[in-house]
């Protein structure tokens, strides 16, 4: 079964850091692995993308300069790195596997196939 961990959230206060993780149950040499976010009352966004090998990724306009998404594939893991935190990053963080080796550069939530089960980011003094 594949399953996707997402772990590292929390309340920080506006301008801190958290860094999420996101493990998987099985091998991700051969996914893209993208970020999203939803907040409440709002549409799942994506974040991040990045490609099976990590050396292409992308990012949504509203996290570019300020996140930092990268992966080890030799722990199966993914990381997105958020500093500089305002409070309209508040949301539900998900990762999502993408049974392609590319991103595809629109961070569409349709183009994803295995979810995890999210973790809450609150920004809030």
């Amino acid at each position: 079964q594949l399953q996707l961990v997402e772990s590292g959230g929390g309340l920080v206060q506006p301008g801190g850091s958290l860094r999420l993780s996101c493990a998987a149950s099985f091998r991700l040499d051969y996914y893209a692995i993208g970020w999203f976010r939803q907040a409440p009352g709002k549409e799942r966004e994506g974040v991040s993308c990045t490609s099976s090998s990590g050396r292409s990724t992308n990012y949504a306009d509203s996290v570019k300069g300020r996140f930092t998404i990268s992966r080890d594939n030799a722990k199966n893991t993914v990381y997105l790195q958020m500093n500089s935190l305002k409070p309209e990053d508040t949301a539900v963080y998900y990762c999502a596997a993408r049974s392609l080796t590319r991103c595809s550069g629109y961070l569409r939530p349709s183009e994803y196939d295995v979810w995890g089960q999210g973790t809450q980011v609150t920004v809030s003094s």
